[in-house]
């Protein structure tokens, strides 16, 4: 068995435990999972933007994050997302299966994201559809609704479907779509952020002229998950 060996030269002064092995030196350091969050929709509905508010919001609370590049093209009808880590994390990559927040700012891109869920996974989605571009250039059409609801509820058991888009026009402009769905996001069980450090983040990052605006969609997704059970 390999053993775990002192540097010290003065071995006679050493008071170093060298009957301990490196199986025993590694399991008494301790891993605790970060709270994955996925992001995803196309291009032109503020993902990027979302994912730094999130992001600054974490560093503000001195915690730890981590956050991959973004896929696909992000130009408007792209599809793009993001990947967040907050706390220890050995990759900025979230496994399939292993996402905690799934956060989809269109509903097919949310389909697409599935299979980074599972039952505890709370789910999020945007319900106005944008045509992607890859889907408007070939045979295929659009799933109903319906169908992409009834499929995420397969997947999870906590799925909360709203019109952000509607919601961004009552708060005042269609632009704050991304901030009612970060209100959404935060208002979730286990959100590891404080809605304070959320706040503080959105004042630090977007315009000053369109923050009431942002302020108030934020709030209408907020208040639209604390009173919601999810998708019936």
């Amino acid at each position: 068995m390999q053993k775990y060996m002192c540097n010290n030269k003065n071995t006679d002064n050493c008071d170093c435990d060298n009957s301990k092995d490196f199986k025993t030196i590694s399991s008494s350091l301790t891993y605790k999972p970060p709270y994955n969050i996925y992001i995803c929709g196309v291009g032109g509905q503020g993902i990027i933007k979302t994912s730094i508010v999130i992001g600054e919001a974490a560093i503000f609370e001195q915690k730890k994050v981590a956050m991959s590049e973004i896929h696909g093209m992000a130009q408007r009808g792209g599809v793009v997302s993001t990947e967040l880590k907050i706390g220890d994390s050995k990759s900025s990559i979230i496994p399939e299966g292993e996402t905690d927040l799934l956060l989809a700012f269109e509903p097919l891109e949310a389909l697409r994201a599935s299979p980074k869920a599972n039952k505890n996974t709370a789910i999020i989605f945007n319900t106005s559809s944008i045509m992607p571009s890859n889907i408007s250039a070939s045979k295929f059409r659009y799933p109903d609704l319906d169908d992409i609801t009834s499929n995420l509820k397969f997947i999870s058991d906590n799925v909360f479907a709203l019109d952000a888009e509607s919601m961004a026009r009552e708060a005042g402009h269609v632009l704050s779509l991304n901030m009612v769905m970060l209100g959404a996001a935060t208002a979730v069980f286990k959100f590891p952020i404080d809605k304070k450090s959320i706040l503080a983040s959105m004042r630090n990052n977007l315009p000053e002229k369109s923050i009431s605006i942002n302020m108030n969609a934020f709030e209408s997704g907020f208040r639209f998950v604390k009173s919601s059970n999810g998708v019936k």
